[in-house]
């Protein structure tokens, strides 16, 4: 399918939002699970969107900087297979494979977009250090947004691209690609997701948390509950446990055995 201007515009601004937040980490807009629902939400196609999301999250739940190693673009990697996904018109499990095979990849190229937005960087730092010097700060903030907004053009533009892109090339591009690369990139990526379920499993190993984690095996199979009344069984878990923790530091009750959390409560 083809997008009409207004999920141009949509989708444009979700783009330029997940280039941002690469850089900031302050909404997570750039995370698969929330680039690719807002792209499908904004191109009528929230719920395969949605799982998309949900695949490509356990994937870029292993990816992290180390040293000077910079991991893959997870903002390109989300908005530009959100983007083929819709344009391609397969929502099947297959087709699904196709787009996330194709995220790897684009994740790959948006290191050399980074690379490039980076080296223009120093000559905008070098612009900022010569307003500070002058004592112009209104000048350093000014570079400052222009640093963050080339961040952001860096996922847009490519995204506005995609999506002016015929839906037919798009089809015949993903048509050729051959079975070899989908099915390497989908073992990849299932490694990947070992090491994001490590992760996760490594973060919630709290006997406070224990209990969601086996809770969500349990509530699983029920295929009759909505994804919205999954939402709200989850905001409502969160609220009484938050509320359950609140009044567990009110009534002094000790420590709770994890230590990170013993120093966010000590906050």
């Amino acid at each position: 399918m083809d997008f009409n201007i207004v999920s141009v515009i949509l989708v444009f601004v979700v783009a330029f939002l997940a280039g941002m937040e690469g850089v900031l980490d302050q909404f997570q807009f750039h995370q698969p699970i929330i680039a690719c629902s807002l792209v499908g939400l904004a191109t009528g196609h929230l719920s395969e969107c949605i799982i998309l999301g949900g695949a490509l999250q356990l994937i870029a739940l292993g990816w992290s900087n180390i040293g000077a190693a910079i991991a893959p673009d997870a903002a390109l990697a989300s908005v530009a297979s959100a983007i083929i996904f819709v344009k391609s018109g397969n929502f099947t499990p297959d087709g699904r494979q196709v787009a996330i095979s194709a995220a790897i990849a684009l994740a790959t190229v948006g290191l050399v977009l980074t690379m490039l937005v980076r080296t223009l960087s120093v000559a905008i730092v070098h612009r900022a250090d010569a307003a500070a010097e002058r004592g112009d700060f209104r000048g350093v903030e000014l570079w400052h947004f222009v640093a963050l907004a080339v961040q952001g053009f860096r996922i847009a533009i490519p995204a506005t691209f995609l999506m002016f892109v015929p839906a037919d090339r798009v089809q015949a591009a993903l048509s050729i690609l051959p079975p070899w690369f989908t099915a390497g990139m989908a073992i990849g990526g299932g490694f990947v997701v070992a090491v994001g379920y490590a992760m996760v499993i490594n973060m919630m190993a709290t006997k406070e948390v224990w209990p969601f984690f086996f809770l969500g095996f349990a509530l699983a199979p029920l295929n009759q509950l909505t994804l919205i009344a999954t939402g709200i069984i989850g905001v409502c878990l969160a609220m009484i446990y938050l509320n359950l923790s609140k009044n567990k530091g009110n009534g002094g009750g000790g420590a709770s055995g994890d230590p990170l959390g013993d120093i966010l409560n000590d906050y």
